[in-house]
């Protein structure tokens, strides 16, 4: 054995460098803003890059009532969104370039069923699934404080 080198060392430090420089990025939380359906204010995170719209409401196992996740697209498309991994029911809105409401899903946690913009959409707003329901929150009506509007 003598002359080998281990290499444990050398790939245990470097795992520790990459965790040490990996640690603020997952940490960080997301940019949050405060919507408003009519009377009703909505706290809303904001994923607005490829990575949190992917990871979105993904592992968490309780959201608050008025709480929900902004989904910012880069452009108006028939955007469709998913559950996998997503534990809590949810219900999501899809809205147009206006923040006008275009149609609105509910999801079943752990489903891989798609639920899509009947037209172009540029944002998605989940919520606990019901809440938009129990507000009286329909397809036609008008989010305010979207980000960029």
């Amino acid at each position: 054995m003598k002359g080998r080198v281990n290499p444990l060392p050398f790939s245990f430090m470097r795992f520790l460098a990459l965790l040490f420089l990996a640690s603020p990025a997952m940490a960080q939380p997301l940019p949050v803003v405060q919507l408003n359906a009519g009377m009703h204010l909505i706290r809303a995170e904001v994923a607005a890059d490829f990575s949190t719209r992917s990871t979105g409401l993904m592992h968490r196992k309780s959201m608050d009532t008025n709480a929900g996740m902004l989904f910012v697209f880069d452009e108006a498309s028939a955007h469709c969104m998913w559950m996998k991994n997503t534990l809590i029911p949810l219900s999501v809105a899809f809205l147009d370039e206006r923040g006008s409401i275009i149609n609105i899903a509910d999801m079943q946690p752990h489903s891989e069923q798609s639920h899509c913009a009947t037209r172009p959409a540029r944002y998605a707003l989940e919520m606990n699934r019901g809440w938009f329901a129990a507000r009286g929150i329909k397809p036609g009506m008008r989010l305010g404080g979207i980000p960029g509007r």
